[in-house]
């Protein structure tokens, strides 16, 4: 369903970055006859390196299966066909006016992805508020940091996933990794981790002997492979050992924290022994694993440490609490805001720092505000040229919102940007009855992914090397992206998109269609907000300026502000000033083994694919490294259940089931299983997940189900 793509028409090498993961790894984009020829740069996240996903990124421009025209399906269960972009937009208009009047503005939802610029995800949370007046919008960021916002934002008074540059971490004595597999999900970060191995400090929490779990071999650290599920009780148990052992740094946490005396009753019940009977990691190992971690806090004249969370912590139906927890081991070594040592979370998608700050969440306002609060409506709206009350208030996160298509009340049209929710959310099958039921899904997109293959149009846009915005990378330095090719003939910036459509919708806002005048408006409303872009411009940036948020505009006569790398140096955005100790409890995964599912599934990532592979499973070179969905199984479980290297085996849950090729590995323990998230089909991992989400940050457990396994046959 795709047109012969020509090669992108020729601009100048430039200067940019990877269009994949929040390290943003500098590239230099050179033009060729045949499209772009990628080469890296030397960056300070990078370290001048890219993994196999930055090295063949280019082939994406090209793929045989890129969008070049929009496509519309003519009547429900009828195929797409090819259209003038006239006709697609014709239809979008049309239909958002006939849903709107039969069902009310929030009947259309929109649905905006982490890896749109900062300009894109501005304008799509100001398009829905003040084009459509909707306030049903949300992101698949709620899948990637929801949980670690949300609690860095009760504790630290500010999410920003690393509050300090990353190159710091390379200094540190010990470095304690909660869910992050970073050897495969961004290699080029590996480096920063030399020192903590070095002085045989790196500590990686992951139930799975994953590579990044191998990194601590040879004494350069411990891997602790708790019960999934419990690794909210490993960092209770090092708590405990902090507190009981007098390792805490006292004087920070009178200066700079509240909350001390409720952690510690709360910490006192889950001494190392106790923790051991739920976690399964060793007694010895937690108070070890808590001493290293003591000895390299600046309170103890150690050369630093950090505390560093991914999403196998964090997407949990209590990720917030186990965010928290870490955040709350951080505060008492006196990590935060000290140079050399911190707690932060790395941040997946390549904007899902920035593509969280300006409007695309349920509940936000650009500048990282709340929509509920009056005064930040006020500023927004008079940036804008809209009534205050005009703005619709809070809507509902993800989940919610994608549960509710379809349903009475509910949002009768669907707008996806920069997401593939078919492969994506949990609870495949529902999401795809729900879309199904819908009057309206528009999808714009690069290719003709799983969920353009079910919308009723389809909008081709161009992709990162194609067009001028910028990204701000996992620790809050907002960056350039440069355009070095023109997109192909028929391909349309989603900023234009947009303002065509608040044309034929009869809107009078202004919608910018060239991102460095979106910069500067963004800027504007992002002014005295929590994420504070108005010192930034393009400009500066392209002058070679390193800029990390918040960056506040000065004053004329006066020097611009030089951007804030470490924003916990002088204190927290609390109203006291401090940083909060909270007590948390641990609680059972929401879907975890029991009588008829006896088997753990676990779900991650592998090197050669991103997020629902759209796009990296186009590229020959990373489908010949890993072309297919797989099951690991441990050699113990396998022989159990009469399954060899290759045979197809079924899993299958409260909530679907899933076929794929096994690999017989001691990755794994006997009784779990892991599979990666990234194929579609019925090799889809997210197949066998439940729709259960974090009660703070509508996270959802995707990290763990309960299922059965069963040889389906040979390969």
């Amino acid at each position: 369903m795709t047109a012969t793509t020509p090669a992108p028409t020729a601009l100048r090498t430039v200067d940019s970055h990877c269009p994949y993961c929040a390290l943003q790894c500098g590239q230099r984009l050179r033009p060729t006859t045949d499209g772009v020829e990628v080469a890296p740069r030397e960056w300070p996240t990078s370290g001048g390196g890219m993994c196999q996903k930055g090295w063949t990124s280019a082939s994406v421009l090209t793929a045989p299966g890129r969008l070049v025209t929009p496509w519309i399906r003519p009547a429900k269960g009828a195929p797409l066909q090819p259209v003038s972009w006239d006709a697609a937009l014709t239809r979008v208009a049309d239909g958002i006016r006939e849903v709107q009047a039969a069902h009310g503005h929030d009947a259309v939802a929109v649905f905006g992805g982490g890896g749109l610029t900062n300009e894109k995800a501005y304008t799509l949370g100001k398009w829905t508020r003040t084009v459509l007046r909707s306030r049903s919008i949300d992101y698949n960021g709620r899948f990637c940091m929801s949980s670690a916002a949300a609690a860095a934002n009760r504790q630290l008074g500010m999410d920003r996933g690393l509050p300090f540059p990353l190159t710091d971490v390379a200094g540190a004595q010990a470095v304690l990794l909660l869910g992050s597999n970073l050897a495969e999900t961004m290699p080029p970060a590996v480096g920063h981790l030399t020192g903590a191995r070095g002085a045989g400090g790196l500590v990686v929490v992951d139930p799975r002997r994953s590579v990044t779990a191998e990194l601590t071999d040879d004494g350069a650290g411990v891997h602790l492979d708790p019960v999934p599920g419990t690794d909210i009780v490993v960092l209770l148990a090092l708590i405990h050992v902090v507190l009981a052992e007098g390792l805490a740094d006292e004087d920070y946490l009178t200066a700079r924290t509240t909350g001390l005396e409720d952690l510690r009753r709360s910490a006192s019940r889950w001494w190392p022994e106790r923790a051991e009977q739920v976690c399964g990691v060793p007694a010895g190992r937690l108070r070890a694993v808590a001493r290293t971690l003591a000895v390299a806090a600046p309170g103890h004249g150690g050369a630093g440490a950090y505390i560093l969370t991914g999403r196998g912590v964090e997407q949990s139906s209590h990720g917030t609490d186990t965010v928290t927890a870490a955040i709350d081991l951080a505060l008492l070594l006196g990590l935060v805001g000290r140079r050399g040592s911190g707690y932060g979370a790395i941040t997946g998608q390549g904007n899902g720092q920035g593509g969280r700050e300006h409007g695309q969440k349920a509940d936000q306002l650009p500048g990282y505000r709340s929509i509920e609060d009056p005064a930040a409506r006020a500023h927004v709206a008079a940036v804008w040229g809209v009534d205050p009350d005009d703005l619709p208030g809070k809507g509902p996160a993800a989940i919610a919102l994608l549960r509710s298509l379809g349903e009475e009340g509910g949002p009768r049209a669907l707008l996806v940007h920069g997401a593939n929710v078919r492969v994506s959310v949990p609870g495949a099958t529902d999401v795809d009855r729900r879309l199904a039921a819908l009057d309206l899904l528009v999808v714009a997109d690069v290719v003709m992914s799983e969920t353009a293959q079910a919308a009723d149009v389809v909008l081709p846009v161009t992709q990162w090397a194609e067009e001028e915005g910028t990204m701000t990378n996992l620790d809050g330095r907002v960056i350039r992206r440069r355009r070095a090719v023109q997109p192909p003939a028929g391909v349309r910036t989603e900023l234009e998109v947009w303002a065509e459509l608040a044309d034929r919708l009869g809107s009078g806002v202004r919608i910018e269609t060239e991102a460095s005048a979106v910069f500067d408006e963004l800027a504007r409303a992002s002014a005295g907000g929590v994420a504070d872009y108005s010192g930034i411009d393009h400009a500066r940036l392209d002058a070679g300026e390193v800029l990390h948020w918040p960056c506040p505009a000065t004053g004329v006569g006066q020097a611009a502000h030089p951007g804030t790398p470490r924003p916990f140096a002088d204190g927290f955005p609390t109203p006291d000033g401090r940083a909060r100790l909270l007590p948390v409890t641990w609680r059972p995964a929401s879907d975890d083994r029991r009588p008829g599912a006896p088997v753990r599934l676990l779900t991650g990532r592998v090197l050669a694919h991103y997020q629902s592979g759209a796009q990296t499973r186009r590229v020959p070179e990373l489908e010949e490294a890993a072309g297919a969905p797989f099951v690991e199984i441990h050699p113990t479980h396998a022989a159990e259940i009469g399954v060899a290297e290759g045979d197809l085996v079924r899993l299958a849950g409260a909530h679907g089931e899933a076929v794929a090729q096994a690999r017989v590995s001691d990755r794994v323990r006997p009784g779990e299983v892991f599979m990666a998230f990234h194929w579609s089909g019925e090799g889809q991992a997210n197949r066998l997940i439940g729709d259960a989400v974090d009660p703070v940050s509508s996270m959802p457990e995707l990290k763990l189900a309960a299922v059965t396994v069963t040889r389906v046959g040979a390969r």
